[in-house]
């Protein structure tokens, strides 16, 4: 172990590699939710029911293609750097979120939204105020889990010249520096954890008294 070395990744490199993760994992995060949230509504309505396997097995398709060939597919079409990178994550986040989405509206208890009805709350009503706040605890599941993927996927982002901790990482492997590997992967670790227990906070809180498991 050289502490050189270790001492350049840590200082010199993490500070913008990890700014560069962080915000490649919101934005992905953030498209996946505007997607597959939609999606796992439109999928609970009794209208599009009929299409909920279809979709579902697109997605789960999707999930099993390996983020480095989605990241190779894109780049003809979107060239190298940052957003190949987003493409390929965001394909590959969509599952968890849409999945936890149906199951979280499927398991809000049918008397509470006939009592909701009762009371003159239109559909639309009932989904906003009711469904959607009792089920955003198995929504953030979904999150939780499409989060930490994202934040190990996105290490492949070095490959196209997306940055992030995947560069440390391939300078790592190229230059044969176990420090450099050591600090790369252990960063991501640490980020996907961190993030990890701050979404599970954030569900706990939203769970409404009572509701939870």
């Amino acid at each position: 172990m050289v502490w050189g070395r270790f001492q350049e990744a840590l200082v010199h490199r993490v500070p913008a590699a990890l700014a560069t993760h962080i915000l490649m994992v919101l934005i992905t995060i953030a498209i996946a939710i505007a997607i597959s949230v939609p999606i796992g509504v439109l999928l609970t309505r009794p209208k599009y029911k009929k299409y909920g396997v279809v979709i579902l097995n697109i997605l789960n398709l999707l999930q099993t293609i390996p983020g480095l060939a989605i990241v190779a597919l894109a780049m003809p079409v979107l060239g190298l750097g940052f957003k190949p990178t987003i493409v390929a994550l965001v394909v590959q986040g969509l599952l968890p979120i849409a999945r936890n989405t149906i199951v979280g509206l499927a398991e809000v208890n049918p008397d509470i939204k006939e009592a909701a009805k009762g009371m003159g709350m239109s559909e639309k009503k009932v989904l906003y105020e009711v469904e959607l706040p009792l089920a955003m605890p198995i929504i953030l599941a979904g999150v939780r889990t499409s989060t930490v993927y994202v934040v190990s996927a996105g290490t492949l982002a070095a490959y196209i010249g997306g940055g992030g901790l995947g560069d440390i990482i391939l300078s790592g492997l190229n230059m044969l520096w176990p420090e450099f590997l050591i600090v790369g992967a252990g960063m991501g670790a640490l980020l996907a954890i961190f993030l990890d227990r701050m979404l599970g906070y954030v569900e706990h809180r939203m769970t409404p008294p009572g509701y939870g498991v």
